[in-house]
């Protein structure tokens, strides 16, 4: 779905994360503005935490129907397909409504799902986003409440889950149990966007470890040198920020976004899956007709629960709008 800085690849660490400052609030570029000594410290600090999570309960394995985020993705591609990617919230207005709009997303025919960690400081997001998190931690989700609702919901799902997540909850939870836990709540993928460049080896270490994709992001802004450090690490598909700045529907897309998308299939032949301001049936069908491998929907699928009067009405509202977007992608256009 949505989100926006730039992460970097396996090579050597740098002296500091790999995140352009222009793209984030003043709050954000001071954070990532960091000494490189001291998030190595804090980062290696995560990968040895001493205070693991409790052990979770026995978990049920994902659906043998559900393929791996870039075999679902390589599939889709051999067929000429976009794939559509929606991102919800988690516990936005609860966890239960949260499973059941997975239920649903996968019913409509979803390729693959990103779901959202609550967050305390979701910079990279835009007011939709934020505002929906602000009331997922209102209503008191966390981390392991997120897990296990999706323990429960993953062997139902015929596609895969990435989980997005803030480097600080990875961070806090431990590099390697924070990989192991989102294995066994049945994620497919993880996605970190502020992921800094010297945690970027140790977390992907760990997710493939624990079978997830690590999925990293490139934007205008990364420079080429770096995209193709970045499109080399990534799994999954590479994930290709549409526009510097936070999440968030916009009128129109960025007209650069189909330079971007051959600029970044020069260097790599994963898939590309394009994000941020994506909110209209014309914005898909442009995009897929860009080149795009994938069209990732946030702020504006985030609304449909968001601006309903009640759960039963977001779900409704979240059904009708999905299914737009879905049928408006090329391949799958009645």
């Amino acid at each position: 779905m949505a989100f926006a800085l730039n992460v970097a690849s396996t090579s050597q660490p740098s002296s500091s994360p790999t995140v352009h400052s222009s793209l984030l609030p003043r709050r954000a570029a001071a954070m990532v503005a960091m000494p490189g000594r001291r998030m190595a410290v804090a980062a290696i600090r995560a990968v040895a935490s001493v205070a693991p999570a409790a052990p979770a309960a026995p978990a049920k394995h994902a659906s043998k129907r559900c393929l791996p985020v870039s075999q679902t993705m390589s599939r889709l591609m051999a067929k000429g397909k976009t794939a559509f990617i929606p991102y919800i919230t988690a516990g936005d207005p609860d966890l239960e409504t949260t499973a059941a709009a997975l239920r649903l997303l996968d019913a409509c025919g979803a390729d693959v799902i990103e779901l959202g960690v609550p967050c305390s400081d979701p910079y990279a997001d835009g007011p939709v986003i934020e505002a929906s998190t602000a009331r997922a931690l209102a209503g008191g989700v966390t981390l392991d409440g997120v897990l296990a609702m999706l323990r429960e919901v993953t062997p139902e799902l015929s596609c895969p889950v990435v989980l997005f997540s803030y480097f600080k909850p990875v961070m806090e939870r431990g590099l390697a149990d924070f990989a192991a836990a989102v294995k066994e709540a049945g994620a497919l993928g993880l996605l970190v966007p502020d992921l800094p460049h010297v945690a970027t080896s140790a977390l992907r270490s760990e997710a493939i470890k624990n079978n997830l994709e690590l999925v990293l992001l490139t934007t205008p802004a990364t420079p080429e040198d770096r995209m193709r450090e970045i499109t080399e690490a990534s799994d999954g598909f590479v994930y290709l920020v549409s526009v510097n700045g936070v999440t968030g529907a916009r009128a129109n897309v960025n007209t650069r976004v189909e330079c971007l998308i051959q600029e970044v299939k020069q260097v790599t032949d994963k898939p590309v899956a394009v994000g941020f301001g994506i909110s209209t049936p014309e914005h898909v069908k442009q995009i897929a007709e860009w080149g795009a491998d994938g069209v990732i929907i946030g702020s504006a699928m985030v609304r449909q629960l968001g601006e309903a009067t009640s759960p039963k009405e977001g779900l409704k509202r979240l059904e009708k709008y999905a299914r737009s977007m879905k049928n408006a992608l090329p391949s799958y256009a009645h």
